[in-house]
């Protein structure tokens, strides 16, 4: 089966070359999703919530193995599908955010991990009654 996705816009962030391994809270610098501007009216109400769910394409990550070495495990092996890295085998990654702000078609948020005009998949909000376990495990954690 043939599976296509289109991008509907990009993430801008400070990140180059390199985002870190987690958002830092206090990052410099603007953070931005720029939908197209033909979705521009899919937007509407997306300012009453509070944060989003932000879906996006890691078009400069490689195809990943099956067994990973996420940073977390200090050198262990875990499964692809047990970790966060950017190396997927569909390379698609999603980050919450909060809104800072909606302009137009661009949504300033909190700080991202996520490398500079990286195309944008979808937006979702985040809805605490449906998106928040507080009864789920972390997993792994040394």
């Amino acid at each position: 089966m043939k599976i296509e996705f289109k991008s509907i816009g990009w993430i801008m962030t400070p990140y180059k070359e390199k985002a870190p391994f987690r958002p830092d809270p206090d990052a410099d610098g603007e953070f931005r999703i720029v939908v197209d501007k033909e979705y521009q009216e899919a937007l509407r109400g997306l300012e009453t919530f509070s944060h989003i769910i932000v879906l996006f394409y890691f078009d400069r990550s490689v195809k990943s193995n099956i067994l990973v070495h996420p940073p977390h495990l200090n050198g262990g092996e875990t499964g692809l599908f047990s970790s966060r890295s950017p190396n997927r085998l569909n390379k698609i990654g999603f980050e919450v955010v909060s809104i800072k702000e909606i302009r137009e078609n661009i949504i300033f948020t909190s700080p991202m991990d996520i490398l500079n005009n990286t195309p944008l998949l979808d937006i979702k909000p985040y809805v605490p009654d449906l998106d928040c376990h507080p009864d789920a495990t972390k997993g792994h954690t040394s």
